[in-house]
């Protein structure tokens, strides 16, 4: 049995809930209270002085590449495979993972093969099956079935529309694959959730609101991303919001340089503007893209340039969005908390309660940088400094 006490941590849970003390017993939250006392018979209980930090749940990625992504412009462009400290010194605790662009160099079996390597070494993990082109190739014969025999298969992604390298999908292949997602998630219990690539092409959520429009399938199986592409867009995602759909916005290392120099909408500006028009802080969420390439194509489709996106860029949106945007900590929390645990049913994960995954980060309370982060119990990063490292990481 491991036992550990955070002791005098400011808890956002993300609500606020004050200075408590949080009682961990192996991978779970048993209590969170004031004073909590423990004393068991030939256990040693580890304590954390948590005197002048913020506890928060761990964050909850919905869209990174696991394996890598990306290849545009040739082989040397496929971005590398995510080692586990790339995701633990950003305070990622959960991540769901994806194929983009490519799915030939990489598939599913793979992924769902890096998937459990990850949750082996300490972190938990998901997974899409499929990849930007329709129809989805699955691991089995069919996307109902992925989702019901594949552990952690949670939906379909990503899945891309209004974007050049989507293999022109026709409206109706695109419906079919949303529905039977729908029927994989119910059929297995799990949210069935299709996660889709929203390119910059004009079309935008043309599909999506076609789909609301023609078909049975709920706003709630529908996950846009890359909301942030252009005020245009933001607009129509906005619209989305309002009907009850959740926008996922991609987070940026340098959201600044970003909006500078691409156009990009940082995730502070999106977060105010959905609030400014009444809409609930619960209908918005932000990932990273994680591994994925980050390839630039100028107006004639030619290729420019190519990055590599991290898993820091979502505690950097949090900073963003809390130090320059004013916006209160508990509001921007929920966009890599609670919000994506709900719209992804991820049972125990997103809040801090008991009986809950002991998924915990300890924050700097004027900085709000990373101290400390719980995976399952287990202290993954002390004082901003790794102690748990993957398989085959040099430490």
């Amino acid at each position: 049995m491991s036992v550990t006490v955070i002791r005098n941590v400011n808890v956002y849970a993300p609500e606020p809930l004050g200075v408590k003390d949080i009682l961990l017993v192996n991978n779970k939250i048993l209590a969170i209270d004031e004073a909590i006392e423990v004393a068991i018979s030939g256990v040693d209980v580890h304590e954390i002085d948590g005197q002048g930090k913020i506890a928060t749940p761990g964050f909850i990625d919905g869209h990174f590449h696991l394996l890598g992504g990306g290849g545009e412009n040739g082989f040397q462009n496929r971005t590398p495979e995510v080692q586990l400290t790339d995701l633990t010194l950003a305070g990622v605790t959960t991540a769901c993972g994806l194929l983009g662009t490519d799915g030939v160099g990489r598939d599913d079996a793979a992924l769902l093969s890096k998937a459990h390597a990850l949750e082996i070494e300490g972190i938990t993990t998901y997974m899409y099956v499929g990849n930007y082109r329709l129809p989805v190739e699955t691991v089995t014969d069919s996307i109902i079935k992925d989702i019901m025999v594949i552990d952690k298969c949670i939906g379909v992604g990503e899945i891309a529309i209004a974007d050049h390298r989507n293999g022109a999908p026709t409206f109706e292949e695109f419906a079919h694959a949303c529905a039977d997602s729908r029927v994989g998630g119910l059929l297995a219990g799990k949210s069935g959730v299709v996660n889709i690539h929203v390119g910059p092409g004009p079309d935008r959520l043309k599909f999506i609101f076609q789909a609301l429009e023609e078909t049975d399938i709920p706003i709630t199986n529908f996950l846009p991303t890359h909301i942030g592409r252009s005020q245009e867009l933001v607009d129509e995602g906005l619209k989305f919001a309002e009907m009850g759909g959740v926008i996922d916005v991609t987070g940026n290392e340098d959201p600044v340089q970003a909006y500078e120099r691409d156009g990009e909408i940082p995730f502070r500006v999106i977060l105010q503007q959905l609030l400014d028009r009444g809409i609930s802080h619960e209908q918005i969420t932000m990932s990273s893209d994680g591994q994925g390439s980050l390839p630039r194509f100028d107006e004639a489709g030619n290729f420019l340039r190519i990055g590599v996106a991290s898993a820091q860029a979502l505690i950097v949106g949090i900073q963003d969005a809390v130090l320059n945007g004013g916006i209160p900590l508990e509001i921007a929390l929920t966009a890599v908390t609670s919000n994506v645990a709900r719209i992804l049913k991820l049972a125990g994960k997103g809040h801090l309660r008991a009986d809950y995954d002991a998924d915990i980060l300890l924050l700097d309370p004027e900085s709000l940088a990373i101290d400390t982060v719980i995976a399952k119990g287990q202290v993954m990063v002390e004082a901003g400094q790794a102690k748990v490292f993957g398989t085959f990481e040099k430490h």
